[in-house]
């Protein structure tokens, strides 16, 4: 009889502790779905720079409408990070709530580095996104890149190593280009066009059957430090493009010579 006492004093407190347990999660629940925790403010700040170039708040909050679900504390925030990196010039987004109403979020913009094949751009990371060029500023100069899928982390470490070996020649890169066969031309702020041939990052033997061919940037050495010298030899002559692809030097083609008629 004892023992049944026991029992049934237990079963009794285990009971009414699941009654408390659940009055206080109904409480809980009634609190959290109240109005006052609705998300009625979106705070946004870059996250790096002092402000924002492409990105406006507007068009944050025109994608978040209608589509964040939940409220302060039930928001899902991974899944508003990635809503919101879908909005065009956002690289990233950090998202943190703000009690008791509000989500701050900082935003990393991308930094256009360069036009990107046909109707893409690409980023200083090296990463190709999509965004309206026609909210690039009026005087931006970017050089257009052209390459296969997956090429873009290449052609902009090259492009880094073109602008820092042209740079004493007062020269910039207006366009690249990586075909399929990954070989590379490339037209300068002059004019020039040179051809570099294939890249060594494609691990496969020279098309042209040349043995011993230069490294990337062993070839554009070679062609800088020659192209002063070489401009004081062709005395005013326009070079039109520049083949760099042989072992032991490099070939040019003039621009034709306009003859001014006589008196």
């Amino acid at each position: 009889m004892f023992n049944d006492a026991r029992l049934t004093n237990f079963i009794a407190n285990s009971l009414a502790v699941l009654a408390v347990a659940a009055m206080i999660a109904g409480v809980l629940a009634w609190v959290v779905q109240r109005p006052y925790f609705t998300i009625d403010r979106i705070e946004i700040e870059p996250m790096q720079a002092d402000t924002l170039n492409y990105v406006s708040a507007a068009s944050v909050r025109a994608t978040i409408a209608g589509r964040l679900v939940g409220n302060f504390f039930t928001v899902n925030l991974n899944d508003t990070r990635k809503l919101l990196e879908t909005v065009p010039w956002v690289r990233h987004v950090q998202i943190r709530r703000v009690w008791p109403d509000a989500l701050r979020v900082k935003i990393e913009e991308q930094q256009p580095l360069a036009l990107w094949n046909e109707n893409q751009l690409i980023n200083t990371w090296g990463e190709a996104f999509s965004a309206n060029q026609g909210e690039l500023p009026d005087d931006a100069q970017l050089p257009h890149f052209y390459g296969p899928d997956l090429s873009e982390r290449l052609v902009v470490q090259r492009y880094a190593e073109l602008a820092r070996w042209l740079a004493p020649l007062n020269l910039r890169v207006t366009r690249i280009n990586l075909s399929p066969r990954y070989a590379w031309d490339v037209d300068l702020s002059n004019g020039l066009r040179m051809n570099l041939g294939r890249d060594p990052a494609a691990d496969v033997a020279d098309p042209h059957g040349r043995s011993g061919a230069l490294p990337f940037a062993a070839r554009i050495e070679r062609f800088v430090r020659a192209w002063p010298a070489l401009l004081r030899r062709l005395d005013g002559r326009t070079v039109r493009s520049a083949d760099l692809r042989y072992s032991n030097g490099f070939a040019i083609m003039l621009a034709p010579v306009s003859h001014t008629p006589s008196k």
